[in-house]
């Protein structure tokens, strides 16, 4: 079997961690990793299939012999090294937003459009998180005829916002268990015990920056460049995984006989739809482990022909490294 040299731009942070952890547990094929970070990183070590490897020093000379780099950095580290990386000769599979929305840039859920891997350039996009989960949970739906619309709500975990926002949750229900008052460093209110409803910043007509990635990132990736999307992103007090309500919209009558049989068969799905048993998908069932939960599959009460489901998924998996790590596979078998 040939391998591969493979590269993690951002490994110490929560997704590149959990990159290393999915290249392990799906026996990617490397030959050699390198662990790539900040000055201050390198010369730390890594547990890689038992084995330590140091961390290096992210620059332009870090990416000659690598054949695949899985970003796990911000925007801007991932435009700065884009070019190096490019000309190493290496595929820069990106998980931040600084290439989705470039036409010369596929954006890949392996599950909806593999295909588009094949038209690459040197890099390739990882979507956002809530956009993978949703996607994945409704795109057997668009088989039958094409989603014209989608109204959806998402409730994001607060791992979503990095390694610190679950620090600052447990901090704050500590502290109201102790009656003191709750530090709010990383979210702009309180998150124990309460919602957020806003995720980004203010970007068309009163929706978020996050909210607005689901109809653009949405329409490249199911190649539906007509796709209405109205979303609310709300940061709720979970720790890990994504939940998403959605209602779809289609021009011919889907029943909930169909879609429950499309989506139990779907890729990347696992149906979890019994209300009467109290059985539908929920973030403590889905975290650590990379199937789109979905269940409490209904008919739209507003819409002749719509369909409304619950879907839960891992975002720092499925959401993001696991995602990234299928994307490696679909390169290496094409």
């Amino acid at each position: 079997m040939k391998t591969y040299t493979v590269a993690i731009l951002g490994a110490t942070g929560a997704v590149g961690q959990e990159m290393i952890k999915v290249l392990q547990e799906r026996n990617f094929p490397v030959k050699k990793l390198i662990p790539l970070a900040s000055r201050r990183s390198a010369g730390k070590t890594i547990l890689f299939h038992g084995e330590e490897v140091t961390i290096a020093e992210a620059c332009d000379t870090a990416f000659e012999g690598v054949d695949i780099v899985l970003g796990a950095a911000e925007n801007d580290i991932a435009k700065k090294f884009a070019p190096a990386i490019r000309a190493a000769g290496a595929v820069f599979v990106d998980n931040s937003s600084a290439f989705r929305m470039d036409p010369e840039v596929p954006l890949v859920v392996p599950e909806v459009n593999p295909q588009d891997v094949t038209w690459h350039k040197g890099i390739i996009s990882n979507p956002n998180c809530s956009t993978i989960i949703t996607l994945t949970a409704v795109n057997a739906l668009n088989t039958i005829a094409p989603i014209r619309r989608m109204i959806a709500s998402t409730y994001q975990a607060v791992s979503g916002a990095g390694a610190e926002g679950p620090v600052e949750l447990q901090n704050q229900v500590e502290a109201l268990y102790l009656g003191k008052p709750c530090e709010t460093k990383v979210f702009s209110h309180q998150i124990a015990y309460n919602l957020i409803p806003q995720i980004g910043g203010n970007a068309f007509e009163g929706y978020t920056s996050e909210e607005m990635k689901l109809q653009n990132e949405g329409r490249k990736i199911m190649h539906l460049p007509e796709l209405k999307v109205s979303c609310t992103c709300v940061r709720v007090p979970v720790m890990r995984s994504h939940s998403i309500s959605v209602a779809c919209q289609f021009d011919v009558p889907v029943t909930v006989e169909q879609a429950r049989e499309l989506i139990a068969k779907a890729p990347g799905c696992k149906l979890v739809d019994d209300l009467d048993n109290k059985q539908y998908p929920m973030p403590l069932e889905t975290s650590d482990q990379d199937l789109v939960f979905v269940g409490r599959i209904r008919q739209d009460l507003t819409y002749d022909n719509g369909i409304c489901l619950w879907c839960c998924g891992d975002q720092v998996r499925k959401g993001a490294a696991t995602n990234a790590v299928q994307i490696a596979e679909l390169l290496i078998q094409k």
